[in-house]
């Protein structure tokens, strides 16, 4: 399952480039092994979708590879994917290389406050947490709310919580026994450093602009003269995810993780965990823990011929005023996969009337769909196959991924970048490939 050529799409490319031009056109692979019925699955993960430094490239892809090894664990015991996609999260939350779980970036009060969420498509049922502090793996409490959710009504009749925020969250997980922790040790040496730096570009840059806007009142003078006088910060930004100021078309790694999950009963499942912009204000919610915005997952049933999964990352108010896990999973039903991620993607999501006054629209999405089919062996024999279409997209300068199945020796991660000279948020990449995982005979 080799990942197809990468490519970009500029927002005037409305139709997909012809053959031989390498922009975004999906190569299919296809894999035929025997397997038990009950070893079969597939994972992809996410870790992240924004700007991934070649220094830093082997530790993102060693973070993707552990997180699918550990899922294909779970698949191979015969667990079921919502279970599958948590196990996944887990290892990708306790990376120090990622902005969730341990390590998250601090907010302006220097705490930590994550959000995650994870949904199974079997069930529908939907499980989130926002701002929550002193929880090592967010994606356990979400996982929690969703497995309690399934056991019916509270006493009285009450109704379920699905979605918790901030000190009611931590309450609720451990008093259904996840183990709680310092909110101190949440913290890095990385994550505490890069807290002391963005301060300091913080208080820097108010105090320029505080003294810019003062000067102005005073006398006029030109932009050119203000700038020179007080340090130039035109055509430069703030970068709160990493600890640099750098160029104002540089987009920063927004680590968010994520990851989809196809089980050996076909059911899918999705998740999403992410620790929030640095210097975010305490509080603040983003699309990580957003019904239909951080992750979506439906098996096949109804109108839905296709079970689809669908994990996002990026800038979460962008992703949370498209609704992008949502509009992807819908899209997804159209007969090429490929095709209908390049539009949603476009017209959803860079163009979307919601964001029509961003200059850059910033995120990347994680999908996969599938469904039943029948296939012919060499022994004249029908047997039943489980045919996984996965794709990528983002119009971040990169994005981070690693996917595997049961029937893999070793996963395969990959860092999908924008083409030189592609313009991060006006732009978009999408790749992918074609799984299809041989069952028992009928």
């Amino acid at each position: 399952m080799e990942p197809a050529g990468s490519g970009c799409l500029g927002l005037a490319d409305v139709h997909p480039p012809e053959a031989g031009e390498g922009a975004a056109l999906m190569r299919r692979s296809e894999r035929d092994a025997a397997a038990d019925g009950r070893s079969v699955g597939f994972v992809l993960v996410h870790a992240g979708a924004g700007y991934h430094s070649e220094s830093k490239a082997k530790e993102y892809k060693q973070v993707c590879k552990k997180a699918c090894q550990k899922a294909i664990e779970k698949l191979q015991t015969g667990a079921l994917a919502v279970d599958v996609v948590a196990a996944a999260l887990i290892e990708l939350e306790d990376s120090p290389f990622t902005n969730a779980g341990m390590g998250s970036n601090l907010n302006l009060s220097g705490d930590i406050e994550c959000d995650a969420s994870t949904m199974d498509g079997k069930s529908l049922n939907f499980g989130a947490v926002g701002a929550l502090r002193g929880i090592k793996n967010p994606i356990l409490v979400a996982n929690k709310l969703l497995s309690e959710a399934q056991k019916g009504k509270l006493s009285a009749g009450r109704i379920p919580p699905c979605f918790l925020v901030g000190e009611g969250a931590h309450k609720w997980a451990v008093d259904h026994g996840i183990v709680s922790c310092s909110p101190d040790i949440m913290a890095t040496k990385f994550s505490l450093s890069a807290f002391r730096k963005n301060r300091r570009k913080l208080e820097l840059a108010e105090k320029v602009e505080t003294e810019m806007i003062q000067t102005k009142k005073r006398r006029e003078v030109s932009e050119n003269e203000c700038l020179t006088q007080y340090g130039c910060l035109s055509g430069y930004k703030v970068n709160w995810e990493k600890s640099e100021i750098l160029p104002s078309n540089v987009t920063a790694s927004l680590d968010t993780v994520g990851a989809v999950v196809v089980d050996h009963e076909g059911n899918v499942a999705a998740a999403v965990s992410s620790g929030g912009l640095a210097m975010k204000h305490p509080g603040r919610v983003g699309q990580a823990a957003v019904y239909g915005c951080g992750c979506w997952a439906e098996n096949t049933g109804g109108h839905n011929v296709y079970s689809t999964a669908v994990s996002t990352s990026g800038c979460g108010e962008h992703l949370v005023r498209t609704m992008l896990a949502r509009e992807c999973s819908v899209a997804l039903q159209a007969e090429d996969a490929h095709q209908a991620l390049l539009e949603t993607m476009q017209k959803k999501f860079v163009r979307s009337p919601f964001l029509a006054s961003e200059d850059s629209v910033l995120g990347g999405v994680i999908v996969l769909r599938c469904c039943s089919c029948s296939l012919e062996s060499e022994s004249s024999l029908n047997r039943e196959a489980l045919l996984v279409e996965f794709l990528w997209s983002h119009t971040t300068e990169s994005m981070c991924v690693g996917y595997m199945s049961t029937q893999d020796g070793k996963a395969k991660t990959h860092i999908s970048r924008l083409p030189p000279g592609a313009v991060a948020g006006q732009s978009l990449a999408i790749e992918g490939g074609v799984c299809r995982l041989q069952t028992a005979a009928n």
